[in-house]
């Protein structure tokens, strides 16, 4: 019979779309910049624009124009930590319906109706709680059965995977002669799915009788078997699975749609084909680029030059900041013998007129593309992308979401859980205890953060005492964070915010109880100026860095003499972005040709010429780098950086 709660069904996740400011009329052309003056998630859709003009034409290396020197306000003081009490409490948050009455009952009949009304109210830790203690047979609760299955749900949809796996084992070993059992294999199918067990999801997703779940099976495959990014792990479920249709297609669909075709792999692409009864069209893999002695690379930003306003030519600054440093990239390249040919064009703020832009029978013939930097932006781009076969890099995101799935889609910075999984790393490597306490705020990314960090330390070997969630515009929300913890008995904390309170208050609480453990944060606290240098110095304080600039190192410093020299004012963090973005891809143009990602799968971290590090190891699609700091001192070893001459 079919279980009330039934696992949902996975489905691919849509990154999350910023509303895109209002749309200006695209420029006729596109020189250098002007002169100047940063289960499924719901997207916001673009706005939708109030004129149609015709697009923005490129332009093939325009002349530089020298930005003009913009004011800069002076930094605020930093000002004492103020005691966590000293706060004025703000107004709290509509907190949604009311909790069921006697939570933590003795009734076991009471607790389990009160998870599955929980769940629905998505309070997915309440639920865990309440039906927790319903599920070992020990407890003789006649509903045991379904109350571990529930708990496996809740757990999933919080994406404790790890907690979910430990139950669902406990279900199939304690209650074999579960009439539902159907569906734990097949909830246990998804979360292996997610924890990176594809061989194991797949021999247990076979264990659900072939006369049930079928359908919801296959669609399963169909979601998660795209998302393996190592080919030769690919390459394996395909020998263990040679009748598994969905192993095939997606075998398939990478080496014709994900760049990971080779002349070796003609023979096996055919027969799949002819297994599967596919398209012969449009399985024809796209000859190979050959490599060339110069490569065109498009730049697709929001320039905006029809705007000449103060207001807008400041707001855009991190544009031209960014694209004057990949002239300075493309400067370097040339000398060389790289050449870079760069071709501009003014995306505009709204989806209309990079969907202009993407018309343009010119744009399919470029090398590389770049941008755009508005993510709703980037899963047009990214579609585009993969139909032409051309590699895209989005220049800013960390939303691992817009390339997931698509072979030809790069992040040039790391993933939220990228710096999550590294971090753990860091904190296994560096701190003696090995217990945590993460908070992470209530947002989207840092959500992603704390439980990424969890799964990760723990997988290593250690212990997180307590993941919580924290609200920093509501008092009530930061005690409820801290309370109970004492972090005099805990090996480190990590608090994954940018909230400017954030800071304040987690430093005066570690002040109140005299606790002296490392503490691990983002970059972003050194310029929250409610909390002063003093206080961070004093304390062990290491921080998430993945645009740590290294001030005394050779590439830094000559980066800012030529930009100096170039621009007449000091280069920001979006211009070495910009340099060391197309140094780096430029570079691989000239290695590879246009279709580098085995290239770029095959080969580890490597120094940038400025940032201390580059890679998209076994696939990856995110940089896999990110420095940890502590002030100025920078935690890992820099290798001499190349590229300015």
């Amino acid at each position: 019979m079919g279980f009330p709660t039934q696992a949902q069904q996975p489905t691919s996740r849509p990154a999350t779309s910023t509303q895109a400011p209002p749309k200006k009329t695209p420029a006729a052309s596109a020189p250098a910049p002007a002169k100047p003056g940063s289960v499924p998630p719901r997207s916001t859709p673009a706005p939708k624009a109030s004129t149609t003009t015709a697009p923005a034409k490129a332009t093939s290396t325009p002349a530089t124009t020298k930005p003009a020197t913009s004011s800069t306000a002076a930094p605020a003081k930093a000002v004492p930590t103020a005691s966590p009490s000293a706060a004025k409490p703000a107004p709290a948050k509509p907190t949604g319906p009311p909790l069921p009455a006697n939570m933590g009952s003795s009734n076991p009949a009471v607790r389990y109706q009160n998870g599955k009304t929980l769940i629905t109210q998505a309070r997915y830790d309440l639920a865990m709680q309440e039906l927790e203690p319903l599920t070992p047979p020990a407890a003789r609760f006649e509903r045991g059965p379904e109350a571990a299955y529930l708990y496996a749900v809740a757990a999933t949809r919080a994406k404790k995977w790890a907690e979910a796996e430990q139950m669902l084992n406990l279900l199939r070993n304690e209650y074999p002669t579960w009439p539902n059992l159907a569906e734990a294999f097949f909830l246990q199918g998804q979360v292996s799915f997610e924890l990176g067990e594809a061989d194991n999801a797949l021999k247990i997703l076979a264990q659900i009788p072939a006369d049930k779940l079928s359908a919801e099976r296959e669609a399963m495959k169909a979601v998660y078997l795209p998302r393996v990014k190592d080919k030769v792990q690919l390459q394996t479920l395909l020998q263990n699975y040679p009748q598994d249709a969905a192993v095939a297609r997606a075998y398939a669909d990478k080496l014709v749609a994900g760049g990971w075709y080779t002349d070796a792999d003609k023979a096996t692409l055919d027969q799949l084909v002819t297994q599967l009864g596919l398209d012969r069209t449009r399985y024809t893999p796209r000859p190979k680029a050959q490599k060339k002695s110069s490569y065109n690379v498009a730049v697709l930003l929001p320039f905006e030059f029809n705007d000449p306003s103060w207001e807008k030519q400041r707001k855009n600054q991190f544009v031209t900041d960014l694209y004057a440093g990949m002239r300075l990239a493309q400067d370097s390249l040339q000398r060389e013998g790289r050449p870079i040919q760069l071709f501009s064009y003014d995306t505009g703020a709204d989806t209309l007129q990079l969907k202009q832009v993407l018309a343009l029978p010119e744009l399919a013939s470029m090398d590389l593309i770049i941008g755009p930097v508005y993510k709703s932006g980037s899963k047009i781009l990214a579609r585009y992308a993969q139909q032409k076969q051309i590699i895209c890099i989005n220049p800013l995101s960390q939303d691992a979401d817009l390339v997931q799935d698509n072979g030809w889609h790069y992040l040039f910075e790391p993933s939220t859980v990228t710096q999550a999984k590294q971090a753990a790393q860091f904190a296994m490597s560096r701190f003696t205890s090995r217990t945590a306490v993460v908070l992470y705020e209530d947002t989207k990314d840092e959500a992603a953060f704390g439980q990424a960090y969890k799964t990760a330390y723990e997988a290593l070997g250690g212990k997180v005492l307590q993941l919580r969630r924290i609200n920093s515009d509501v008092e009530e929300s930061l005690n409820a964070g801290f309370a109970g913890i004492d972090l005099k008995t805990v090996g480190h904390l990590v608090v994954a915010s940018d909230h400017r309170k954030a800071g304040p208050y987690t430093l005066g609480i570690m002040q109140a109880q005299g606790a002296r453990l490392p503490l691990l944060t983002y970059a972003s606290w050194l310029d929250n100026s409610r909390v002063s240098l003093g206080q961070l110095d004093s304390r062990d304080v290491f921080f998430v860095h993945p645009k740590y600039l290294d001030k005394t190192a050779y590439g830094v410093r000559r980066f800012r003499q030529l930009y100096l020299q170039r621009q007449n004012l000091p280069p920001s963090v979006f211009a070495f972005t910009g340099f060391e973005l197309l140094y780096y891809f430029g570079s691989q143009l000239h290695l590879h040709g246009p279709g580098f990602q085995q290239n770029l799968a095959s080969s580890g971290p490597v120094s940038g010429s400025i940032f201390q590090g580059i890679g998209y190891p076994s696939g990856a699609h995110d940089n896999q780098y990110v420095p940890f700091t502590k002030l100025e001192r920078l935690e890992v070893e820099v290798q001499n950086p190349v590229g300015l001459r």
